[in-house]
């Protein structure tokens, strides 16, 4: 469901109905209850509007406040929040079942900046083939990589496997302070990935463009 904008939000001059008296407030105005028809006269002779800022108070309080402005600070008000609210965001690094250590200590260093920032971090071992008969590996890989980065994060999942891939989840010891860009709210660290190939089979380069949901580019 859309959700009303300001305007409609907020009863202003004869908008105001139903009500007998109203506790005015303003710039430069000392609060005090008067009639409706009162505030209404008192709103023309500065020059201004009479805005309905609290309905459920008793009386219902309204602000003497030019109706244009009183929308230009409510706006202002709720970016000002929106930009104050810290966005975490997940970022995936993969690993193989028998990654060497090179590559381990790249994903190592992807992951330490990621939890620094503040995001969580979802690190998996994806099996292809046959290889799943290592997924104990696997999980070792990943209670290692969870284990190093210590300092820097705190595990919120423990190793699960689903399907070919087992999944763990690391959340940040401390968040950083500063909205994120929507954009990179899920990015993929990974390294070339050096596994035993046979002689006879060529090398694939690893597909590492943006990541589609459902699609695997591993055979």
């Amino acid at each position: 469901m859309k959700k009303p904008n300001l305007k409609q939000q907020y009863r202003v001059n004869e908008q105001i109905r139903g009500v007998r008296d109203v506790r005015i407030v303003g710039d430069d105005i000392e609060s005090s209850v008067v009639s409706i028809s009162k505030a209404l006269q008192m709103a023309e002779q500065r020059g201004v509007d009479l805005v309905e800022i609290s309905p459920n108070a008793e009386p219902p309080v309204c602000r003497l406040i030019d109706y244009s402005k009183f929308i230009y600070q409510q706006k202002k008000h709720q970016k000002e929040i929106k930009a104050k609210q810290v966005k975490v965001d997940v970022k995936e690094i993969r690993f193989g079942p028998q990654t060497d250590d090179h590559d381990y200590n790249f994903k190592l260093k992807h992951a330490q900046g990621f939890l620094s920032d503040g995001d969580k971090v979802k690190a998996y071992v994806f099996f292809k083939g046959r290889s799943i008969l290592f997924k104990e590996q696997g999980e070792v890989l990943l209670l290692r990589f969870a284990a190093d980065l210590e300092d820097y994060g705190k595990v919120e999942q423990m190793p699960q496997l689903e399907g070919k891939r087992m999944i763990m989840f690391l959340a940040p010891k401390k968040q950083a302070g500063g909205a994120k860009k929507p954009q990179e709210a899920e990015e993929t660290a990974e390294a070339p990935v050096r596994e035993k190939k046979a002689p006879q089979q060529k090398a694939r380069k690893e597909y590492t463009g943006p990541k589609v949901e459902g699609e695997d580019f591993d055979d």
